[in-house]
């Protein structure tokens, strides 16, 4: 955030014995090995968001034949969602990091949706797919009961006000991880995983691969690689499972919290606060300077957080209003009635998406 690691069975051609950083230091590879984007499923804020099988299918073509990606990190809840869009990911060749991340339940009913969500990874590894399991992502803001709050934002909020006992918390953490590695051996026999936060105390011989999600700002590619460098003392693949930067100026700098209190929600419609300045050009710079860190690293994977992000759309016409100044998305959504939650809606790809696009098809035709 313990017990000895249960050797899990591998898929032909996904991890192999020395795969990863080994590999790369013994010649075999340079750079990455999987380049890809994280790919939410789930109810969405209202029917426009919601989770739509013809939406998905569309989505996947574009990251595979577009952004060229070769990986995609499927998350959300819905084991009916997941295994849909996981599937479908696969009859596109692409590699898929399958994680269910149900929230705010008993602890009961989300080790259960990990277990279905698992079962069905299973059959299509054995069915010939590239397909690893994540057990779920940053228990301390998901599971109930490791610190305050009745969800995520308000476990947040104790977090940085400082209303959590850090020791139990770590406690906790690892006792969860532990029963979740248990219940993801009990029904997968392919790579299992674990989405980390890049800080977090993880016992890390109960999984087959280092997963790190990173949000770190350095001037400089030195302090990245020190950054980075301790996940590597494992011996195991190291995997970047979320990075990436809300598309404003400053962004970089605010990581993983660029998104806090970027949009008050109090006022209707919604706003952009403190004055934040869309910069696309931000976004594409930051993501561009952290893959040459992860290319020079040999890191296993990178996946970027995330494709697209329906409840924030773009406006164009209305910078106060921009709430995908607060996203993280490679994709910007615009509404056929900009004003309209329910709106009909499309994406068109930021200046993110067509560098990492030039990026990945550049890795392809190495």
């Amino acid at each position: 955030m313990g017990g000895a690691a249960v050797g899990a069975a591998v898929a032909a051609g996904a991890l192999t014995a020395g795969a990863g950083n080994a590999a790369a230091r013994a010649g075999e590879r340079q750079g990455l090995r999987y380049r890809g984007v994280c790919y939410e499923v789930g109810d969405g804020d209202g029917p426009a968001t919601a989770w739509s099988a013809r939406r998905m299918r569309r989505d996947l073509r574009a990251i595979r034949h577009e952004l060229h990606a070769n990986s995609v990190s499927v998350y959300g809840t819905g084991v009916d969602r997941l295994a849909a869009t996981a599937s479908e990911a696969a009859e596109h060749g692409l590699h898929v990091w399958l994680q269910p991340r149900l929230a705010d339940v008993p602890e009961r009913d989300i080790l259960d949706h990990l277990a279905e969500t698992g079962r069905h990874a299973e059959r299509m590894r054995r069915q010939g797919a590239r397909v690893y399991l994540s057990v779920g992502c940053e228990f301390v803001l998901f599971v109930p009961g490791i610190v305050p709050g009745a969800d995520a934002l308000e476990r947040v909020r104790n977090i940085l006000k400082g209303n959590y006992d850090p020791e139990r918390m770590v406690r906790e953490v690892r006792r969860f991880v532990g029963l979740a590695a248990k219940t993801g051996r009990r029904v997968f026999r392919g790579p299992l995983t674990y989405g980390a936060a890049h800080d977090d105390d993880v016992d890390w011989s109960l999984f087959d691969l280092v997963s790190v999600n990173y949000y770190g700002y350095h001037g400089s590619a030195r302090g990245y690689v020190k950054d980075l460098s301790p996940h590597t003392r494992w011996g195991k693949p190291v995997a970047i499972t979320e990075c990436g930067s809300c598309t404003y100026e400053g962004a970089p700098q605010d990581g993983g919290m660029g998104w806090y209190e970027s949009v008050d929600y109090s006022v209707e419609p919604p706003v952009i606060t403190g004055g934040l300045k869309r910069s696309e050009r931000t976004q594409a710079a930051y993501l561009s300077d952290v893959f040459d860190v992860f290319e020079s690293m040999n890191l296993h994977a990178a996946l970027v957080y995330q494709f697209v992000s329906p409840e924030l759309p773009h406006r164009p016409d209305s910078p106060r209003h921009d709430l995908d100044v607060a996203s993280y998305g490679l994709a910007k959504v615009l509404r056929k009635r900009p004003e309209d939650p329910d709106s009909p809606w499309h994406w068109e790809p930021k200046e993110s998406f067509r560098a990492l696009a030039h990026r990945f098809a550049r890795a392809e035709r190495r």
